[in-house]
């Protein structure tokens, strides 16, 4: 049942926001962008610094971002996009055995892992950004529309 309030809440918020439907498709695509990249303790901050930088809809992204990076969808995400990154850098398979627990051990176990996740994120999110601006742009024109020949139908 929570899941079903989170999307009826996105759904409310999707409607009611304002602006040019390309422009909120941007924001929309901006959020999503941000939420698939591994950075999670710096979505808000970095979707409003884009969205200030590129003059978009700050809301429409942060609404995204909130739909696409939640508990459900992270593991998934960064196991692929961990394997991905791993795929591309050419690196084999992902044993973690530390021998040592030595800061040099730690930070090269570190860089064995936030490099592929970080290379596999940015990878995947433009994929799913464009994905996103055209479905937002596509729902929000067909619910304008649609709201437009209710009001139209009430009036005549």
């Amino acid at each position: 049942m929570m899941i079903q309030d989170k999307l009826r809440d996105f759904y409310r918020r999707f409607l009611s926001l304002q602006g040019d439907p390309a422009e909120i498709a941007r924001g929309m695509a901006i959020g999503v962008f941000v939420s698939i990249t591994p950075t999670i303790p710096f979505h808000t901050a970095l979707i409003v610094l884009i969205g200030v930088v590129f003059r978009q809809n700050i809301s429409a992204a942060y609404i995204s971002s909130w739909i696409v990076s939640n508990p459900v969808t992270i593991p998934i995400l960064y196991l692929s996009q961990y394997k991905l990154g791993r795929f591309i850098l050419g690196m084999e398979g992902s044993g973690f055995q530390f021998d040592d627990y030595s800061l040099r051990v730690i930070m090269a176990a570190g860089r064995e892992i936030l490099l592929p996740l970080l290379v596999g994120g940015v990878c995947m999110a433009p994929f799913f950004a464009v994905f996103a601006y055209f479905i937002a742009r596509y729902l929000i024109g067909k619910v304008r529309r649609r709201s437009y020949l209710s009001k139209k139908r009430g009036l005549s």
